[in-house]
């Protein structure tokens, strides 16, 4: 492995960054500056100097931001990075939990409930504590309203305060609601999301075993995005950092907006006090933006008094400058949009070559609706997760309930897709096999299809004749997906 030539790679405030001495390290990198090329260079100065891969752990707010600036650090070093921790916070505690989970009373082979698992699991609580009155809040914003309280760490009636002051409910039964739902969670062995980051610091507080194990193992951390990091986050980072102090926190208290989600900016502006001997390296050159969009950004963001101070500074030549609009509402918003599309397309602007962007996707409904009025054609970028698929959901509830018979949701889901079966079918055949469905027990197997009406029990048979029980568990995963598929959707 050649030694890298960082003084000709980077700019002088990425070299100060990437090369700084250990302890703890807040870069703030405006926006366009170069960071996660800072980062990048950050994880190959170390794996040069000889640190061991498995000792770095580099946190992320998505799994392919990780996967991205490991594969751009092992095109620096080679397969020197193999080894290093890296992914989001949830990615990181779902590993440590995995291993550790017995300590809280879960196995190892927890479920993780997605959105939709928890949207579900909520509403049966609700229909269970008969608070099903249309008035009653929703699964869904229940969901975000018990999300909130997890991620900062605040009560029910801290979180009506502070974000759902609309709310009507009774707060003794919002509890009951959270209750009932905790309990059901760990009667299935199930966690949401916020349970991955509330188990995994209970871990970190409270088994010392545990908590050391994992002080000893990272000798250096790595935060990406550190303004984005909510009051569970940042004490995980700083357990974990306690007894090497190798942190390196990256972020730009410019662009922490994610509030609505638990995410704490204190985070960021509190670090020099919690880190008394921190270093800070300031990125301030800008890469992506004209002088004079920068100039509008450092302007409009001057005046706030609670921020580090920076002045962006570009390095590209002078362009355009932006326009600022004001508009009623969101109808004079859509035909603002829309006649500036036409303005373009008069100057011979092909419409491929034009994007709206959006901070959410409802504020889309009414620049649809104009664009569709207007004749023009257009093509919306989003859509659902992979795994969020409904049929993807279905397959994998196949697998789940192999690695986890107690999972009451995949069960219900599963056998909700068989001629004649409903919800409640689903529920009655659930609690005539006990609440248990082991596919691999041939005594079991012949106990649930002996529950079924006949046309359920057709199809179900053909399923299981190709996933014979006695060869389950010499079959790979992808062979158990592809029969179901072949055999089901057939």
């Amino acid at each position: 492995m050649s030694e890298l030539d960082f003084e000709n790679l980077l700019n002088e405030e990425q070299l100060a960054a990437a090369i700084a001495p250990d302890g703890p390290i807040l870069v703030l990198a405006a926006a366009g500056t170069g960071k996660t090329r800072t980062l990048v260079f950050r994880v190959a100065h170390l794996v040069q100097r000889g640190v061991p891969a498995e000792s770095i752990l580099l946190l992320t707010f998505t799994n392919k931001a990780a996967r991205e600036m490991l594969q751009r650090a092992r095109e620096l070093v080679g397969d020197a990075v193999s080894g290093i921790w890296g992914g989001t916070f949830h990615h990181m505690a779902n590993r440590i939990l995995r291993r550790h989970a017995g300590h809280l009373g879960f196995g190892p082979d927890y479920t993780i409930l997605d959105r939709d698992d928890s949207k579900t699991l909520i509403g049966q609580c609700l229909k269970t504590l008969k608070l099903t009155d249309k008035e009653f809040p929703r699964p869904m914003v229940l969901m975000g309203l018990f999300s909130s309280a997890a991620n900062s760490e605040t009560s029910i009636a801290g979180v009506l305060e502070n974000r759902f002051a609309e709310f009507d409910a009774p707060e003794a039964d919002l509890e009951r609601v959270r209750s009932e739902y905790t309990k059901r969670k760990r009667d299935m062995g199930a966690m949401d999301f916020d349970d991955l980051l509330i188990n995994c610091l209970e871990l970190l507080r409270n088994e010392k075993t545990v908590r050391e194990r994992y002080q000893e193992q990272f000798a250096h951390i790595l935060v990406d995005e550190y303004q984005d990091t909510n009051p569970l986050q940042a004490e995980i980072v700083d357990r974990l950092a306690t007894r090497n102090r190798n942190l390196l926190a990256v972020g730009d208290d410019f662009q922490s907006i994610y509030s609505w989600r638990g995410a704490d900016f204190r985070n960021i502006l509190s670090f020099p006090e919690r880190y008394e001997d921190a270093q800070t390296y300031m990125l301030e050159t800008n890469y992506r933006s004209v002088p004079e969009i920068l100039e509008v950004a450092n302007a409009c963001i001057k005046a706030n008094p609670e921020q580090f101070q920076k002045e962006l500074r570009s390095t590209l030549d002078p362009g355009e400058k932006p326009a600022v609009a004001r508009v009623r509402d969101g109808d004079e918003q859509a035909r603002y949009v829309v006649e500036k599309i036409h303005a373009l397309r008069r100057e011979g602007i092909e419409l491929d070559e034009i994007a709206v962007l959006y901070r959410a996707h409802f504020h889309a409904l009414e620049l649809e609706r104009m664009l569709t009025r207007s004749q023009v054609p257009y093509t919306i970028v989003s859509g659902v997760r992979f795994f969020e698929q409904a049929h993807v959901k279905d397959v994998c509830c196949l697998l789940r309930l192999l690695v986890t018979p107690h999972d009451e949701l995949a069960f219900r889901r599963l056998f909700r897709l068989l001629p004649g079966v409903g919800e409640q079918t689903a529920i009655k055949l659930w609690n005539a096999v006990g609440k248990h469905c082991d596919l691999r027990d041939e005594a079991h197997r012949a106990a649930l299809s002996g529950t079924m009406k006949p046309a359920a029990r057709k199809v179900w048979s053909a399923i299981m004749e190709e996933l014979p029980a006695d060869a389950l568990d010499g079959m790979t995963g992808d062979h158990i997906i592809e029969t179901f598929v072949e055999v089901f959707y057939q």
